[in-house]
């Protein structure tokens, strides 16, 4: 399979610290990819080596086909991005930060400034300095700029920094919209899992600088691990009963008063039933699948016991 980005090997160290290591990401074209990982994980790291702002120590980066040169500008053109936090010329009005990037990408679209700044929800701010806006709106307009020129690849770095719960759906139905109407490829980093989960067909999952896994969430929704959530006042009685009484094996004490039950075949209501006439006090019991946070730490932990 072909596809429009690709890394190989890819890893960077700065003044002997290795801060990613062998990092090998496959984005196919018109999807959404979600990039995952805690803080601190190498996100913005393999960001900045895949739009050219940082070289690779090691390893390799193609976009489109093609190995990404030091020379490769015309390639970079096709792309949109914001890494880390978008930066604009304070003293000029949104409107004009857009059109002289325009300007400079050589991109001469009658209406695409005031489109984009449409999209965005900036329309009403276009004429005010970009100095003036909050915090949330310079994410907006970074975005606005990331996607003004219509690229084929768009990379972004946390875009949701900033936004209320209400700015954050309004930006993930706008990259749904990006990927199936214009057929754009979106490639976005978060350390907030429920945000990717609900836009991203494929995630990558990037943990102390190591590419741990990379896959569809189709895949995740077919290997999803139905469980029930158990919380009681005794935890260790509890798990005597599970254990002993009703001969589960399959389960785990997440917490003090927590339990998780994996079996397959054992219904909430016989639970009940048995814990409660071997005198467990339930404070609730609960149907649940695993999420993909749920995922992302099972695999996180696989990886810390590993070490």
């Amino acid at each position: 399979m072909s596809y429009i980005l690709q890394t190989s090997h890819l890893s960077k160290t700065i003044d002997g610290k290795q801060l990613v290591t062998d990092v090998n990401i496959h984005v196919k074209k018109g999807e959404v990819y979600g990039f995952l990982g805690p803080n601190g994980a190498g996100k913005t790291t393999v960001m900045k080596m895949l739009t050219n702002l940082w070289k690779p120590t090691s390893g390799t980066v193609a976009l489109f086909g093609k190995a990404l040169e030091k020379t490769s500008y015309e390639v970079l053109k096709r792309m949109g991005s914001i890494i880390e936090f978008p930066t604009f010329y304070d003293h000029m009005s949104g409107k004009d930060n857009l059109q002289l990037h325009c300007e400079y990408m050589g991109y001469y679209n009658k209406g695409s400034v005031e489109e984009a700044l449409q999209m965005l929800g900036l329309s009403d701010a276009a004429d005010k300095p970009a100095g003036s806006y909050s915090l949330g709106m310079k994410q907006r307009l970074g975005i606005a700029r990331a996607i003004l020129c219509k690229p084929e690849l768009v990379i972004l770095d946390e875009p949701t920094n900033g936004l209320d719960p209400a700015g954050m759906k309004q930006i993930r139905d706008l990259f749904r919209m990006l990927c199936t109407e214009y057929g754009m490829t979106l490639m976005i980093s978060s350390h907030l899992l429920p945000e990717i989960e609900s836009i991203a067909d494929t995630v990558g999952v990037i943990h102390h600088g190591k590419m741990m896994k990379e896959i569809s969430m189709k895949e995740i929704a077919e290997t999803n691990t139905a469980y029930i959530e158990l919380a009681v006042e005794d935890t260790k009685k509890a798990a005597y009963v599970l254990a002993e009484k009703m001969q589960l094996s399959n389960f785990k004490i997440v917490n003090d008063s927590g339990i998780r039950i994996y079996e397959q075949g054992v219904t909430t209501q016989k639970i009940s039933r048995e814990l409660m006439a071997n005198d467990v006090e339930i404070a609730s019991i609960s149907q649940h699948t695993e999420t993909l946070e749920d995922y992302f730490l099972k695999i996180t932990s696989e990886v810390g016991k590993s070490c």
